[in-house]
């Protein structure tokens, strides 16, 4: 599992019980409900469907549980001390977040000792092609497969995709007992699931709760709608199965949220359609390749919809448009709001990422855009999607600054427009008031106002003055583009 994982203890607190009881009556609150008809308390809603007992998953859990394994891997580390601020500092906390262990960096390690995980898998074909989680087999020298029948087998990675967190695992065996895929897309908020896999070590564990939300956007995930429940998951269920009560796979059991580094019924697993589209092109090119239109795009938030007059605060607001990117070709310009693709809508910006991702280099895309409050469509045929660059910037020591926003420019100077790939924009040399509020900073490229490009003061000013109490900076900082919304008063 992955995301402030720590260990749990094996016996905590667990006095949960089926049923509140109120003081002085000790009727179940859930009998209670149904003894009051919504004729009696007007506007309470009909319950459709009505408790009468929890679900046995023993036949369940009986049918699945031999195609569901127990993965071990092994790692020989280099002779290293591990003291913050090295390569192998690093690669350890990243291991110890992924299996939840609190890091103690001032250990001491002894050259070529093995480092060893532990994780969990699901066979998808009698032929011994396995799937489980990137993380799970990061960097192993050996994969040893469990299976439930206590055989073991050396695995072959045919493929890992760290984007999404999937891998495809091969061992040599036939006739063995697989799992069946079901639909993601028709799983409801509030149905059963049960996950099986190996917490700690300990095999076949089945932990069963209902799906708390669908398409769950989690910090730099961009790729994966994530299936959300409160199904118990621990280190060592990663890369596990989510089952539905079908007995069909429905998730990879990936990550957990936690503040306290225990389970805290917040489970996060990875749609098994999302991993079947990953797992086809592992198995047939080792790698995955997708569709990359070259654009930086940010969330349309209610300020900047307003500041472009738009109705409502929905698609994928473009801040920035690479220089012979599919999108610049296509006619894409920082600040068109692209709400659709193919027909499929856009409403929050994580939307496109995985739209665009889940089409091939050289497809063609019809995107719908809103520039200016007009909508249009443009065409645009998909690259090869490269992996991102990370930008940065550090900010001058803020100085006052004042006038409308609270702003000090300057013009770009022609060598940094040629050390900066832009045409013209103004410096941030001083902020304060609404701009510092909004989050300008000094060494900010201001190259845009509401769609109006920025070239020099006077105009930008003038700019300033006629765009009321709401209004969208254009920002580049680095190699970023974004947009940046500002309200006065």
């Amino acid at each position: 599992m992955n995301r402030l994982l720590s260990r749990t203890a094996a016996v905590a607190a667990v006095s949960v019980v089926a049923f509140a009881f109120v003081a002085n009556d000790r009727t179940p609150l859930l009998a209670r409900s149904h003894a009051v008809s919504p004729a009696q308390q007007p506007g309470v809603a009909t319950p459709l469907v009505e408790m009468r007992g929890l679900p046995d998953f023993s036949t369940l859990v009986e049918a699945v549980g031999p195609a569901v394994v127990n993965i071990s891997t092994t790692q020989s580390l280099r002779a290293a001390r591990l003291e913050g601020g090295g390569p192998a500092d690093e690669a350890m906390q990243e291991f110890l977040r992924r299996f939840g262990i609190p890091f103690d960096g001032g250990r001491q390690q002894q050259p070529q000792q093995p480092r060893r995980g532990m994780g969990s898998g699901f066979i998808v074909s009698e032929d011994g092609y396995l799937l489980t989680n990137a993380h799970v087999v990061a960097d192993a020298e050996e994969v040893i497969v469990k299976l439930g029948d206590k055989r073991d087998f050396k695995a072959k990675v045919i493929g890992s995709d760290r984007r999404t967190d999937v891998a495809v695992l091969k061992i040599e065996a036939k006739g063995l007992p697989y799992v069946r895929m079901g639909d993601a897309n028709t799983v409801k908020v509030g149905e059963w699931v049960v996950a099986v896999g190996s917490p700690f070590g300990f095999e076949n564990s089945v932990t069963a709760g209902i799906v708390s939300a669908k398409a769950r956007n989690l910090p730099d995930e961009t790729l994966v709608p994530f299936i959300q429940t409160d199904v118990a998951i621990n280190p060592g269920n990663s890369g596990g199965p989510l089952f539905n009560l079908k007995g069909e796979v429905i998730g990879i059991n990936s990550q957990i949220y936690s503040r306290t580094g225990g389970f805290m019924g917040l489970s996060f697993a990875i749609p098994i359609d999302v991993a079947m589209k990953v797992s086809d092109q592992l198995r047939k090119t080792g790698k995955v390749s997708r569709g990359k239109m070259g654009v930086g795009i940010q969330p349309l938030t209610k300020e900047l919809a307003e500041s472009f007059g738009l109705a409502k605060a929905e698609g994928a607001l473009v801040g920035s448009v690479e220089i012979g990117s599919p999108a610049e070709k296509a006619g894409l310009q920082p600040g068109d709001v692209i709400v659709g693709v193919n027909g499929a809508s856009v409403t929050d910006s994580a939307d496109l990422p995985r739209i665009i991702g889940n089409m091939s280099p050289g497809e063609s895309a019809n995107i719908k855009v809103l520039r200016q409050g007009s909508a249009r469509e443009l065409s645009v045929t998909l690259a090869d999607l490269n992996p991102e660059k990370v930008a940065s910037a550090s900010a001058p020591e803020k100085k006052p600054a004042s006038d409308k926003l609270g702003l000090a420019v300057r013009p770009l100077q022609p060598q940094e427009k040629s050390k900066l790939g832009i045409g013209g924009g103004l410096v941030v040399e001083d902020v304060a008031g609404p701009a510092a509020r909004a989050g300008i900073q000094p060494g900010d490229v201001i190259v845009g106002l509401n769609n109006q490009p920025v070239t020099d003061v006077a105009a930008f000013a003038k700019l300033v003055q006629s765009s009321g109490n709401r209004m969208a900076l254009l920002v580049q900082r680095g190699d970023a583009r974004i947009f940046v919304p500002i309200r006065i008063g």
